[in-house]
């Protein structure tokens, strides 16, 4: 297993992060220090970072946390504000939360100590669904969500909404499959109405359900056995049979023809 890896299961961060630590000469095998991105630990190896033992992987640990408003998704702030980690169990082996929410976004946060999972369910590639919903400070015009739809410039980069689902006149169901920095609030502020609260409800078969505010639970065994079957199949369970019904006739009939052309090309 190359060092990379090796550092990520035992729960050290993304491979990405673990690259940075071997880059920065952080890790050392055997007293030795290694830079050396395709070195392979032996099983009897020494693997420090810091100068702290790894450990050899260790058991996995997944949770959802309904995250509430007013907490940063870090493991430590500057400016002193709560942080995620203060409401989870000072026992907890190091956790990484799999991607982030902004302070005053609500729900459902994944966190995991395996970074190889970790850096599958943020890799773009995966396009994973992270649905929301979105209370206004106004009705909601349904005209303009062509325009959401279609996308807008954020960032440089092409910030669009993937679905769209009116449930009263001033909250909404939205999903999106991209990760630009409070890109919900910066894109309907662009079509002229303010977000009063956003709430994360779920990420690919993730739900947040009745999940009270500030607690969190553990993954069930189906739902991590459909995370790891996601990633080798690049479908999302939830779509294997049909789209929800409350998505509008529009969405639907999209859902189907991916589906029919997916399965022209395979």
């Amino acid at each position: 297993m190359r060092l990379n890896r090796f550092l990520a299961a035992a729960g050290m961060g993304s491979r990405r992060q673990c690259d940075q630590l071997i880059a920065a000469g952080r890790v050392t095998i055997n007293g030795e220090r290694c830079t050396d991105f395709s070195a392979q630990p032996a099983v009897r190896d020494h693997v420090k970072v810091d100068g702290k033992l790894v450990p050899r992987k260790p058991s996995g640990l997944h949770i959802i946390l309904h995250k509430p408003a007013g907490f940063v998704s870090t493991r430590s702030d500057p400016h002193a504000r709560n942080i995620i980690f203060d409401l989870l169990p000072a026992k907890f082996p190091r956790l990484f939360n799999v991607g982030r929410l902004d302070a005053q976004t609500e729900g459902l946060l994944l966190l995991t100590n395996d970074g190889d999972l970790a850096q599958r369910l943020t890799h773009p590639r995966y396009e994973i669904d992270k649905e929301y919903e979105v209370f206004l400070d106004r009705p909601w015009d349904s005209a303009l969500a062509p325009k959401l739809l279609r996308g807008i410039s954020l960032d440089g980069q092409n910030a669009k909404i993937a679905r769209l689902h009116s449930i009263t006149p001033t909250r909404l169901r939205v999903v999106l499959r991209q990760g630009i920095n409070r890109q919900i609030r910066r894109m309907f502020e662009a079509a002229g109405y303010r977000v009063k609260r956003l709430v994360r409800t779920r990420i690919r078969n993730l739900r947040l359900g009745d999940l009270p505010c500030g607690h969190w639970r553990a993954l069930t065994k189906s739902e991590l056995t459909s995370l790891k079957r996601l990633w080798k199949t690049g479908v999302s369970p939830v779509m294997q049979d049909g789209p929800p019904a409350r998505w509008s006739t529009r969405a639907a009939a999209s859902h189907h023809r991916r589906k029919r052309l997916s399965s022209a090309t395979s």
